[in-house]
């Protein structure tokens, strides 16, 4: 929470949160992650915090070269359950309906959601949850 609040997008602070973990550069996570907040570069699809959580659980449990299928559908289970879980309890992994049509692209959207304290009424909400799905899967 302390990256997120700190300016660092959600993708950014979810996969930085597990740096150590998972023995992951953090300066490498950080721009690995970089374009994933606001739903994929401000676009609002998927939630960031939600992707964030998706590169945690692929770096732990993905395909490397050279290897079968197997940790493919290990992943995939864990990534359909950390959208599950995120999913029951803000009712979206879409960034745009969990603000509520606020719109990240335009200056007056952007207004709307300082002035509005989106970032600690919904977007650090959606941090933790990922944060603590990911925790579990791991």
């Amino acid at each position: 929470m302390a990256k997120f609040r700190s300016g660092y997008n959600c993708a950014q602070a979810v996969l930085y949160a597990f740096c150590d973990a998972l023995d992951f550069d953090r300066e490498a996570a950080l721009k690995l992650a970089c374009g994933l907040g606001a739903g994929l570069g401000r676009r609002q699809e998927v939630c960031g915090a939600v992707t964030g959580g998706i590169l945690a659980l692929g770096l732990r449990h993905g395909r490397g070269e050279g290897g079968d299928r197997t940790p493919t559908e290990v992943t995939y289970a864990k990534v359909r359950d950390l959208m599950a879980r995120f999913e029951s309890r803000h009712g979206s992994c879409v960034c745009r309906v969990l603000l509520k049509g606020c719109d990240l692209s335009s200056g007056e959207g952007q207004r709307h959601y300082k002035e509005n304290h989106l970032l600690e009424t919904t977007c650090a909400g959606c941090v933790a949850t990922a944060v603590e799905a990911v925790e579990a899967a791991l």
